[in-house]
């Protein structure tokens, strides 16, 4: 598939890359959703299109065969048809970062200052290498936030279903027997008597409350830029996981920007691709301070220690870098002890969930048990001999 204004345009581009044009039709617009799940460009795609164009490049292969090869042989179609329109733009004369440009979602500004800078110097294989390397990292980043919100996020929902099936379909089949005994309910029985009455009285709401939240919040940051700086903050301070956001903005940052200033790009773009990087809004904001002190002629290492957002230690070795001309080999130090710091601490919050698991189900158990069979034994000690 590519994308063409008509025939004689789809003739000219299959004509341009050594094709003839047979027979066509018009593809039918996917719906959005669909295009989305069909569509969609990972960063382990992008490792191996970098990882062929690198190869390419050292094996003296022309960067538009190199273009056209990996076109034929990507097996993502969203891709294929990225890289089918790059290949028109730079038989056409652009530049292979101009050629990004369209892409910004695909391609972020990282990718593009990096082929910039290797085409500002000649140098087009170390560039891919630089990205390369930063797709791994970003790719292993991604994955150790996956791992560090999948596992409380199945813990929350297995307790909440838990619950559920224990309060909705358990507990009313003996509510009955209990409210049919001649005697007084203690109050641990009536709690639980009114908490299961609640439950199925109130079923459909409960199951929908926390996707109506999740949604008002998702509309909300959508909407607001003060609600979105609101909610990072309220997550930066939150205990445990503020910490481990921290941390994974730091490392993303440290790694972007050391990439960048080795590939010889001047420290404020540096500063603002980095800034790009990090996810949450109060840690930017911070950055952005940052970068308005670099501009005003202060050092690096100077501008984080007024942002108050980074710790003693990283505004310590950044100007250690500074001092010694070595910024990018520290930085890369800063990313990695940040790195396993967040992989020890999300193995610490995954060794304190699992015990805690274990209270609230026990506790669930021992609160059920006690209300159902407390009043029963009650009965039977009472009963005449």
């Amino acid at each position: 598939m590519l994308t063409a204004a008509n025939e004689v345009d789809l003739y000219n581009q299959l004509k341009s890359a050594g094709l003839e044009l047979l027979d066509c039709r018009a593809v039918r617009q996917r719906s959005k959703y669909l295009s989305f799940a069909r569509g969609r460009v990972s960063t382990r795609d992008l490792i191996q299109m970098f990882v062929h164009l690198e190869q390419m490049q050292n094996a003296g292969v022309p960067l538009l065969e190199s273009l056209e090869d990996l076109r034929n042989g990507s097996e993502n179609e969203r891709l294929r048809d990225i890289v089918a329109d790059m290949y028109k733009n730079v038989a056409e004369g652009s530049s292979l970062s101009e050629s990004m440009d369209p892409y910004p979602k695909v391609f972020t500004n990282i990718y593009r200052s990096l082929v910039a800078a290797g085409e500002e110097t000649g140098d087009l294989s170390t560039a891919f290498k630089e990205i390369i390397k930063f797709a791994k990292w970003t790719d292993a980043i991604q994955r150790s936030i996956k791992k560090a919100t999948r596992y409380p996020i199945i813990v929350t929902v297995f307790v909440f279903v838990a619950l559920i099936i224990m309060m909705r379909f358990v507990v009313p089949q003996v509510v009955g027997f209990l409210e049919s005994m001649d005697q007084e309910l203690p109050g641990v029985t009536i709690a639980l008597i009114a908490t299961s009455d609640f439950i199925v009285d109130y079923f459909w709401q409960i199951l929908a409350t926390p996707v109506i939240l999740v949604f008002l919040i998702k509309t909300m940051i959508a909407r607001s830029k003060n609600f979105a700086f609101a909610f990072d903050l309220m997550l930066l301070n939150m205990p445990m996981f503020g910490s481990i956001i921290r941390k994974i903005n730091i490392a993303r940052f440290a790694q972007t920007f050391g990439v960048l200033f080795t590939a010889g790009i001047d420290i404020l773009r540096c500063l603002s691709s980095a800034r790009a990087t990090v996810t949450n809004l109060a840690i930017q904001e911070s950055l952005e301070g940052v970068e308005m002190q670099v501009r005003d002629g202060k050092s690096l290492s100077q501008g984080l220690d007024m942002s108050g957002e980074f710790p003693t230690l990283v505004v310590r070795m950044v100007r250690v870098g500074e001092e010694s001309g070595k910024l990018r080999e520290v930085l890369d130090q800063v990313s990695e002890f940040y790195n396993n710091d967040v992989d020890e601490s999300i193995q610490g919050m995954i060794a304190m969930i699992e015990p805690l698991l274990t209270l609230i189900m026990g506790g669930m158990i021992i609160w059920i048990a006690a209300a159902i069979f407390g009043p029963i034994y009650a009965n039977l000690a009472n009963m005449p001999i």
